[in-house]
């Protein structure tokens, strides 16, 4: 089966050809950085980097760019509200965005391009508009694009010009000749600080937000590429405007009038069925979220959802997650460590065998518009296998196709028993150490080993009274013992 993606263009399932044979190019939109990043931008984080795992484990060479946005009005007002400079408050948040990134396993982008960097092409891209017709100098200072003098406009929203007239998201200002009209260069205002003014031909200014993406994505990739994607929030006004910029600065190139071939949008995320905000008090970072739960439980939250679907989120539903990674790691922990050539390595596909049979479900399924809930349900199905059979090829392909969801990379005894620890030294207790804030968990590893020995003379004593008691004091520690056929294994509940 060869890949095909939902393409929000065509409104369709499509058949993915590269533009290039055995290579991609794709440009995903990416944070705003005046704030730590919330759930939303977790999904766009995970999702994308699904996809550039995949594409790259289906053999193709991935160019894959995620822009920042480091210049902004929301940056500008808050980096006032703080007194402190837009550099020093955008480095801060850039920074922050980067160790969320590792802790969800996130891959780095081949480039991450920022906004302040591109000024000069997009100060080109602008006077190329002008030059087509298809930019104005308003009253006010500011430089539009003239909305109704691209004939696409809309394609991609499948919204009308009419449609949008009478849209709630149409901005208006007086200077614009038409209330459809966006802004493409923002005139200098007396208060702003000196750097956030560019000089340009009409003037001291700032690029408006639109016109970023489509300069850095032309200059990097190129003026035709494969593939844009992020959040389902940016279909319009955001990326529909990019097209319009795009498109219409290079009407006469080679490449047909085409900006992307095809554009991927993952759904919104909701918070108890609810619309995520801060107005109603459901708004969570992705620091407040792993403050509670193991980054690898918030990436597979995500990931069994397929990424066009809305994402509901909740303890409930995080929990459960959790739950079935603790299934996944059981069975790699209870089966016998595989043979070193079969042992996985997170990213390396190559010793992956594609012609068995559990591969080629999964690959089908990823080949079917990245369906991840169907590869996860084959995740499943192994580790099933590896509880029937303790087989340790079962288990080594277990973990080799999680690796190709950035999954199951974890020493299993490690993660069931929550390692990342050192000994504190007051006996008796363990100080987690990592992304969270520390946390101190009793018993100690001693203890639960002494336990553990005491609960099995117990048995064998045929003092079930006993035995029962060591398990139950143990459970009300948060640790669950598990008994097998080769012995007794715990882990975190």
């Amino acid at each position: 089966m060869t890949l095909k993606i939902y393409n929000t263009l065509t409104r369709s399932k499509q058949e993915f050809i590269p533009i290039t044979p055995g290579k991609v190019r794709m440009y995903v939109c990416g944070m705003t950085v005046y704030d730590y990043c919330h759930l939303g931008h977790a999904r766009v984080m995970v999702v994308f980097d699904m996809v550039y795992r995949w594409l790259r484990a289906s053999g193709l060479e991935v160019m894959y760019v995620r822009n920042i946005t480091d210049i902004d009005d929301k940056i500008i007002n808050r980096a006032a509200e703080n007194n402190e400079s837009i550099h020093a408050l955008t480095q801060r948040f850039i920074d922050a965005m980067h160790q969320d990134e590792r802790a969800l396993g996130v891959l780095e982008p081949s480039a991450e391009p920022r906004a302040t960097q591109y000024v000069p092409q997009m100060l080109a891209m602008i006077s190329q508009l002008e030059a087509n017709g298809l930019a104005y100098l308003a009253d006010d200072g500011d430089v539009n694009f003239a909305v109704r003098k691209f004939a696409g406009y809309g394609k991609l929203s499948g919204k009308s010009l009419q449609d949008l007239r009478a849209g709630e998201r149409v901005e208006v200002n007086d200077g614009k000749h038409d209330p459809l009209d966006f802004v493409l260069w923002k005139h200098a205002k007396d208060d702003e600080p000196s750097e956030v003014k560019w000089a340009s031909p009409w003037g001291l200014g700032r690029p408006g937000w639109h016109i970023e993406c489509s300069a850095m994505g032309s200059e990097i990739l190129g003026n035709h590429f494969d593939i844009h994607g992020g959040g389902a929030d940016l279909q319009f006004p955001h990326h529909e405007n990019e097209i319009a910029q795009s498109e219409g600065a290079h009407l006469h190139d080679e490449s047909g009038h085409q900006f992307v071939n095809v554009w991927m949008h993952n759904g919104f995320v909701r918070v108890d069925d609810e619309k995520m905000s801060k107005s109603l008090g459901n708004f969570f970072t992705i620091r407040e979220v792993l403050d509670k739960y193991k980054p690898e439980v918030v990436r597979f939250f995500i990931l069994r959802a397929h990424y066009r679907s809305q994402l509901n989120y909740s303890d409930a539903h995080l929990n459960d997650a959790k739950s079935s990674l603790t299934r996944l790691y059981t069975a790699l922990n209870l089966a016998p460590s595989p043979p070193a050539e079969e042992g996985a390595r997170e990213g390396d596909t190559s010793i992956i065998d594609w012609s068995t049979p559990h591969a080629q479900r999964f690959k089908a399924a990823m080949d079917d518009d990245f369906n991840t809930p169907e590869a996860v349900a084959v995740l499943f199905d192994l580790a099933n296998e590896v509880n029937r059979t303790q087989s340790a090829k079962a288990a080594a392909q277990l973990k080799l196709l999680g690796g190709v969801l950035g999954l199951l990379q974890r020493d299993p005894t490690k993660y069931l028993q929550g390692h990342n620890t050192i000994v504190s030294p007051a006996a008796g207790h363990i100080q987690i150490t990592g992304y969270a804030p520390t946390i101190i968990i009793s018993p100690s590893l001693q203890k639960i080993d002494e336990m553990i020995a005491a609960r099995t003379a117990a048995k064998q004593a045929k003092n079930y009274a006993e035995a029962d008691r060591i398990r139950k004091e143990l459970l009300a520690e948060g640790i669950v013992l598990e008994d097998s056929a080769t012995g007794t294994t715990w882990r975190r509940s």
